[in-house]
């Protein structure tokens, strides 16, 4: 018998839970710029149950800016797609009907939906390196080549802040209401973050319009966790078993999700705390907490368990020396926190470690590893910094810091070779080029020659020791030996 192409609510006949509202009789409310799998388990999933219980044009236009595969997954079901839910009781699925339409990398086609007075806020999860801005000015990048094409020719634009500069010069240009822009990203204050670079591209311009921008435009915070493994064939055999349809756009996560957003949106929303969204006035101190304890957890872990030969998290955490530093890096992110009402640091700490143990997510350490350089400032430096304010151990972030730097050249202990899949991956190569593997030549290259980490950092020489001390024992004994003694500490 031959297995339908899921397209249509009809078409579902297994255990999946279809859309309960009719997807067509809701127009597009929000374009979404990067369409990946964790917009599909995050924000676009939260969109379908506010639907569900409020109803409203909230549909989404998923754009996705760098290829076709998505698009080519998507299009041809409408939109349709299977979000499969793994717990440790079990595993349950849901179709998705929030995404009204699917673009693929064209920009022209973005700017039109992007400039229609029906969409009334903009969604972004592009990463970190996706938006063009300089992490140091939080202006513009000049020496990103899409960048400079985009300021020399702003009509035809294709990067981020182009493409929204473009679409709200329209808007203001004839009197259209202008959006709402909701960065997704794991950026602390990414609402600001992209307010700013914005601003700045478009006074490269037209200062009126960036006026225009300060006071018209709304730029709200906010901080969004769930881990979302890359989709594979298993994915897509479970879809089936779950829809009784073929789904080449079926992703699947965890069953925990959280969403706190800055409650700003002049132009109106979706209801998406019937998701399980929480607005509150001051996101900031959630995406603290989550940057320096799960996002910083996790780049420790993936660096080390890359290193020590663990494919996924929950191989990480079957390691008993592993998961002990884990938890060691958990406690210590923690006491740079200030105190949250009503949150225990202490339960999150539980959570997050039952999470990453999760023995039904294939969550690739590989994965975590890549674009370090955009991760780490947030997730480890910053946290360091304050330890070093206040008089905290530092060897937590030492110990993630010095195995990011093992993890930069690029080779296992085993002698296999691996791209570092990060954007300034050139420029760690030739800060690293005919050094030995010497410790203190490493860490001095990736600290004074390599402009990455916080001069106060750089200038700490309680720092630096504890980095190179760290690094000495990665290098002479190998990875596995120094993770073992470094929990023996």
């Amino acid at each position: 018998m031959t297995v339908k192409r899921l397209s249509r609510i009809a078409d579902i006949s297994g255990a999946a839970v279809p859309p309960r509202y009719d997807p067509d009789a809701h127009g597009a409310g929000i374009v979404h710029l990067g369409l990946g799998a964790f917009h599909r388990a995050h924000q676009a999933a939260m969109t379908d149950a506010a639907l569900a219980e409020s109803g409203g044009d909230w549909r989404i236009v998923g754009v996705s800016l760098r290829n076709r595969d998505v698009v080519d997954a998507l299009e041809p079901q409408n939109g349709l797609y299977t979000l499969i839910e793994r717990g440790e009781t079990g595993v349950s699925g849901r179709v998705i009907g929030a995404i009204s339409q699917v673009i693929a990398a064209d920009p022209a086609a973005t700017l039109k939906a992007l400039c229609n007075p029906a969409i009334r806020i903009v969604t972004l999860t592009v990463t970190e390196k996706g938006y063009g801005i300089d992490r140091t000015t939080g202006l513009p990048d000049p020496q990103n080549p899409v960048i400079a094409a985009d300021l020399a020719t702003p009509d035809t634009p294709r990067s981020v802040l182009g493409l929204l500069h473009a679409a709200l010069s329209y808007r203001k240009s004839n009197g259209v209401a202008p959006f709402t822009v909701l960065c997704c990203d794991n950026l602390p204050n990414n609402g600001q973050f992209l307010q700013k670079g914005l601003i700045g591209f478009a006074r490269l311009l037209e200062s009126g319009l960036a006026d225009w921008i300060s006071r018209n435009v709304a730029f709200p915070s906010c901080m969004v966790d769930r881990i979302t493994p890359a989709a594979g064939a298993e994915t897509r055999n479970e879809a089936q078993r779950l829809t009784g349809c073929i789904d080449l756009g079926a992703i699947e996560t965890e069953t925990f999700t959280q969403w706190v957003i800055e409650d700003h949106f002049p132009e109106g929303r979706p209801a998406w705390e019937h998701g399980g969204a929480l607005f509150v006035q001051d996101v900031d101190s959630y995406e603290r907490m989550k940057l320096r304890m799960l996002n910083g957890a996790h780049s420790m872990l993936a660096y080390s368990g890359f290193l020590a030969g663990h494919r996924y998290v929950r191989d990480v955490m079957s390691d008993p020396d592993l998961a002990q530093l884990v938890r060691r890096h958990l406690t210590a992110a923690a006491r740079t926190l200030d105190p949250l009402p009503a949150l225990s640091f202490e339960t999150y700490a539980n959570d997050l470690v039952a999470r990453f143990n999760n023995p039904s997510i294939a969550h690739e350490t590989y994965q975590i590893a890549m674009d370090g350089t955009e991760k780490l400032p947030q997730r480890i430096f910053a946290p360091a910094l304050d330890a070093i304010e206040n008089g905290f151990d530092l060897r937590p972030f030492a110990f993630a810091t010095a195995v990011w730097m093992r993890y930069c050249l690029g080779v296992t202990d085993a002698g296999d070779s691996y791209a570092l899949r990060d954007p300034r991956e050139a420029e760690i190569a030739r800060a690293l080029k005919d050094i030995p593997r010497d410790a203190g030549r490493i860490s001095t290259a990736l600290h004074d020659e390599f402009a990455f980490i916080p001069k106060a950092l750089v200038e700490n020489s309680a720092w630096r020791d504890c980095v190179a001390d760290i690094l000495n024992t990665v290098l002479e004994q190998g990875v596995a030996k120094a993770i073992e003694l470094e929990a023996l500490r």
